[in-house]
């Protein structure tokens, strides 16, 4: 691979393709507009899972050597190599530099904090919103921190993760100080081994009453697209999973040692003996939303959902400032969130390389399928305009400014919904004529400041809002085909009908849902960046 010259470099937060522009790619010394050469997009992985499949599905050509146009490629050549070579460019790979920012466990923490403290100088009641992570310390650092806040509350539960690990790897749940005491004179953790032997964790109080569905924990894993940071551009894909675990919940003290029963991680999971492969312990969020809908109505389900796409996009906004940005760059992020049995959502972390291997056929189809959506947007071969709102399943809900749904939806957010089969929808150059007075259209069209949907986007929305709300009616009265993975955990029965676990309505009538005529609105401040 080519080295970049020391005069090609620029400043890192313009990123690597500032220079581009001054030297000719090898399309433009033949007669190109600096574009991917003629012929088959050239891939290069080292995967052998659903992202090698979905390259391979669009005809697309691996190769082994530097010639590639687009790479899947791991972490550590992100670290390694990224730096040392210089790209064309139209070439794609799909990390940040430093993505650790986000999604490192205390990295994450710090940076939400930071944005949190900012915030109260700036905009105390956006501030206010960032409430969605658990009360956490960095150990062995803030130790004496720690102790302190435990000290005031003795009867509190705690979790301990270590930051640098994944699939529940070294996660272990406790109630008293004496354990964390214990961990902390292991010699990894003495005073002569904190340097680069020392391997920190979070500790941050456990969610002790998660929303249960037949009885048992799970939590959501949303998959969201940044294709750029400066300015931040974010995509959502509708469908996800849900990830159970295989024992009935219990927050019992005597229970807590059973990983079984509170930790979700499918390399967890399935060394469980009353693991089903079939399922593979997973649900699909569509599911689970008609589900809710079902059971707790429309306004309490959209809300919540709502809420889970607000907290993706304030934790991005926490480490826009310091993302290095480069248009070569793109990243796929795994958010992994649970909400409690106030339908109040928490973030559990957010992943830079989710898991694309599948462990059953619906796993797969669901990951290959959101994989071509995501090679769609990148848009190697040059298809889309730039005024796309919707590619395959994923939604733009963020670019420069929040991408507002428009009124014609029931949704606020258009996360577990339907995703359609038609072509991509394109969001007007300009607003569509309404029927109302000019007063009204006026304001319709600030409202929309040029980012709304087309009239025929608009009424495909509504088709797929329409059509989950239909299917949710008819989950009531038919919840074991509306639950088909959970039927098992059902017969050993739950509170509630249908099995709905920990969320009773006593507990659910605490949150205020919002009128039906009125929407959620996101909006953007030029100084914090926030939403309202």
């Amino acid at each position: 691979q080519e080295r970049r010259s020391k005069g090609s470099q620029g400043p890192r937060d313009m990123g690597r393709g500032d220079s581009d522009d001054e030297r000719p790619s090898k399309a433009a010394s033949q007669g190109g507009n600096n574009s991917r050469r003629s012929g088959p997009v050239r891939f290069r992985t080292g995967f052998r899972n659903t992202i090698y499949d979905a390259m391979c599905q669009r005809e697309w050509k691996e190769t082994d050597g530097d010639d590639w146009d687009f790479y899947w490629a791991d972490r550590d050549w992100i670290h390694e190599v990224f730096d040392s070579i210089h790209l064309d460019s139209w070439q794609r790979v799909n990390h940040f530099r430093n993505d650790r920012e986000l999604c490192r466990k205390d990295l994450l923490v710090k940076n939400l904090k930071k944005q949190k403290r900012q915030l109260h100088k700036t905009d105390p009641q956006e501030a206010e919103k960032y409430d969605f992570w658990p009360t956490t310390y960095v150990l062995p650092g803030d130790y004496s921190l720690f102790a302190e806040e435990f000290k005031r509350n003795p009867q509190s539960t705690w979790i301990m993760k270590p930051i640098g690990r994944s699939q529940g790897k070294g996660i272990f749940i406790f109630t008293k100080l004496s354990q964390i005491s214990k961990w902390k004179s292991d010699s990894r953790y003495s005073s002569k081994s904190e340097g680069s032997d020392a391997e920190a964790y979070v500790v941050q109080k456990y969610i002790l009453n998660p929303f249960l569905v037949a009885g048992k924990k799970f939590d959501m894993r949303i998959y969201a697209l940044v294709t750029s940071f400066s300015p931040l551009t974010v995509w959502l894909y509708r469908s996800g999973f849900c990830r159970f675990s295989s024992a009935r919940y219990s927050s019992a003290p005597a229970d807590l040692e059973n990983a079984f029963m509170h930790l979700t991680n499918v390399a967890i999971q399935k060394k469980s003996d009353t693991y089903d492969s079939s399922h593979g312990g997973k649900w699909d969020i569509r599911h689970l939303k008609l589900y809710l809908m079902s059971r707790y109505g429309l306004e309490v389900t959209d809300q919540l959902f709502g809420d889970i796409e607000k907290l993706i996009l304030r934790s991005l906004f926490s480490v826009q400032q310091v993302m290095i940005q480069d248009k070569h760059c793109f990243e796929l992020y795994g958010y992994d969130v649970l909400f409690d049995d106030e339908f109040k959502p928490w973030l559990v972390e957010v992943n830079a390389s989710p898991s694309l291997t599948a462990n059953t056929e619906d796993d797969y189809r669901l990951k290959v399928k959101m994989l071509s959506s995501l090679m769609d947007i990148v848009d190697m071969e040059g298809k889309l305009t730039g005024d796309e709102v919707r590619v395959g399943g994923f939604d733009l809900i963020y670019k420069n400014g929040p991408c507002l749904h428009n009124s014609g939806s029931i949704y606020h957010s258009m996360l577990g919904a339907e995703i359609l089969k038609e072509p991509v929808k394109l969001a007007p150059k300009k607003p569509e004529p309404t029927t109302g007075t000019p007063a009204q259209d006026t304001a319709a069209a600030a409202k929309l400041s040029g980012r709304g949907t087309s009239s025929r986007s608009q009424s495909n929305t509504r088709g797929s809002a329409s059509s989950d709300r239909r299917a949710a009616e008819s989950a009531e009265s038919a919840s074991s085909s509306s639950m088909p993975r959970l039927r098992n955990a059902e017969n050993g029965g739950g509170s509630g009908r249908g099995g709905a676990g920990s969320a009773s309505s006593s507990r659910t009538s605490r949150r205020v849902p919002a009128s039906p005529g009125t929407k959620t609105r996101l909006s953007a401040s030029s100084s914090s960046s926030g939403l309202r």
